[in-house]
């Protein structure tokens, strides 16, 4: 049961981990980022199974950590309020040819990261941008200036 408790604790602990990391951090990862993942990883299953290296542990801790991520999949789906908690929101980064750098700050972007990912997308400066948004996922998408209005679901304060 011991071996349950440490899994739930750690699949709990790496949840909160990637959300404070922040979506854009996650989305481009340098090598450097990658290596301390697996470190990360391995000091985890380290703590979660305590020199536990048999096939019951294995099947438990592997159970555990399912069982999570089959609820909160299942959570996400059936609660759409727990959305903007579970996953976040998308954010507007840019109004009408203007940043807001609040919402920069808030996911600490430049406006040089934002600028290199619109010439990435063909656009050539950010003044041809009516939106730019920051996806759940950590890619921002743009929107040229003769797009619509945009949809309510969005941050454009950086509020969820």
């Amino acid at each position: 049961m011991d071996i349950a408790i440490r899994s739930l604790v750690a699949f709990l602990f790496v949840f909160a981990i990637t959300r404070v990391v922040g979506r854009r951090e996650l989305s481009t990862l340098e090598p450097f980022d990658v290596i301390m993942l697996v470190v990360i990883g391995d000091l985890v299953q380290q703590g979660v199974t305590q020199s536990d290296n048999s096939v019951t542990g294995i099947v438990i801790v592997l159970s555990v950590v399912t069982l999570m991520t089959a609820l909160f999949a299942y959570l996400n789906f059936r609660f759409p309020k727990l959305r903007p908690w579970m996953e976040g929101r998308p954010v507007v980064l840019i109004d009408n040819g203007s940043v807001i750098e609040r919402n920069l700050r808030r996911e600490r972007l430049t406006v040089g990261e934002v600028e290199a990912e619109a010439r990435q997308q063909q656009i050539a400066s950010l003044g041809q941008v009516r939106w730019a948004v920051l996806e759940r996922n950590g890619r921002i998408s743009f929107i040229p200036e003769k797009g619509g209005d945009l949809p309510s679901i969005f941050s454009v304060d950086g509020e969820p």
